[in-house]
């Protein structure tokens, strides 16, 4: 028996990443492939206080029952703190608690995208949002990224061209990219939300992995800066790459109708994102061990990125060009050589026992065959240099060019 899916299935396939993770097991593979946090440097202790204080406190028994779809009370006032010391003024009754961020973008899809919707993505950006809004129905559209970030001039005239229902923007260590969004150009993104009465959503989950200065103001700590950009921006976060992806906690700040309407579709998703661990997260944050486990995040991260940028330019030289992150989880890089295609060099890199992702499934539009992203953050300095290694020996092999 053949069952009836539902149409909207065809525009969307399963995760490349996810696919490549079966190949994982392998005994001996080095892996830079998956966007994980390093488990190595989960605050264990403060999530282990944290617990007990939850559910060794009078208030056991309420995050253990349903909740509301909003979100924990206490939580979303913590939040409300939070984002105030990152400049982004937001009440409790702003922002909503979701399952990891990428409900958020689910929520998104569904309170905003009609079947043949433009929507504006960066090229390349996060998988999981190009296969969330194509099963919304979306028309996704591209628009050209550098190291800093989204080229606004050819945004805006996408914006002109398409009138999207929504931009998505991840500007601060991109996923894949790793681009950072120059101050500059944070404020055009502004005026042009405001100008042109579009949607902007900005994807934050990297923020807070920095290695030097910290990175400019968000667009939402911004927008006091450009009148009338607020009511056209939505904000995402989450405490999967700073706290535990486990805990499943994010969140996100919009303007009050597509908040209704978030909620609404929330309801009839997962009724709320489990209370424990909103409680946990908010607990933890009140121990005031956050600033103290992301220093140590950051510190270790950022050795691992110039360690890996030394590694590649010794093993692979002009074979591989990339800008050095300044923070974040990953490197994006390109095959130099006429016709280079990633995924040819992934199956071989397979061969040697390293692992990566190609960047073609990164892109909406247009792939650029030739580009890869490697992550840095779940590999320490002794695997990173032997992956590497590695990875030379698989770029010596024949017959880079693109596979038909």
């Amino acid at each position: 028996m053949t069952l009836p899916f539902a149409t909207r299935l065809q525009n969307v396939e399963t995760s490349a990443i996810r696919e490549i993770f079966k190949l994982l097991g392998k005994p001996g593979l080095i892996s830079f492939a998956g966007g994980f946090p390093d488990p190595a440097l989960f605050d264990l202790d403060g999530i282990r206080d944290a617990t007990q204080r939850v559910l060794g406190g009078p208030g056991a028994g309420a995050v253990l029952q349903y909740g509301a779809t909003e979100g924990w009370g206490p939580l979303r006032e913590v939040l409300s703190s939070h984002l105030a010391k990152k400049g982004i003024a937001a009440k409790p009754e702003e922002i909503i608690t979701t399952t990891g961020s990428q409900q958020g973008l689910d929520l998104l899809g569904k309170t905003m995208i009609n079947p043949g919707d433009k929507v504006i993505v960066e090229g390349p950006t996060f998988l999981a949002t190009i296969q969330c809004f194509r099963l919304y129905g979306a028309d996704i559209v591209s628009a050209p990224i550098d190291a800093d970030g989204v080229k606004v001039d050819e945004l805006e005239k996408l914006i002109v061209q398409h009138k999207p229902k929504l931009v998505y923007l991840i500007p601060t260590f991109g996923n894949p990219s790793g681009a950072m969004l120059s101050l500059a150009r944070r404020k055009r993104v502004l005026e042009l939300a405001a100008q042109h009465q579009v949607l902007v959503v900005e994807d934050d989950p990297y923020g807070e992995l920095y290695f030097g200065e910290p990175p400019p103001p968000s667009l939402m700590a911004m927008s006091a800066q450009v009148p009338g950009s607020r009511e056209f921006l939505a904000y995402c976060g989450s405490f999967s790459k700073v706290l535990s992806p486990g805990i499943r906690v994010g969140w996100m700040v919009a303007p009050p109708a597509l908040l209704a309407n978030a909620v609404m579709c929330k309801q009839f998703s997962d009724a709320h994102t489990s209370n424990l661990s909103q409680a946990i997260a908010a607990e933890y944050l009140g121990l005031n061990r956050l600033d103290a486990a992301l220093a140590t995040v950051r510190s270790t991260y950022a050795q691992r990125a110039q360690t890996m940028a030394a590694c590649l330019k010794r093993e692979l030289g002009d074979a591989l060009s990339f800008s050095q992150p300044q923070g974040g989880m990953f490197f994006w890089t390109r095959l130099t050589a006429p016709d280079a295609d990633a995924t040819a060099f992934a199956k071989r890199a397979i061969d040697q026992l390293v692992a990566f992702v190609p960047g073609t499934p990164f892109f909406a539009t247009n792939p650029d065959r030739a580009a890869l992203r490697l992550s840095f953050a779940t590999a320490d300095v002794g695997k990173i240099e032997e992956g590497v290694v590695r990875l030379g020996r698989a770029l010596a092999k024949p017959n880079l060019a693109v596979e038909d």
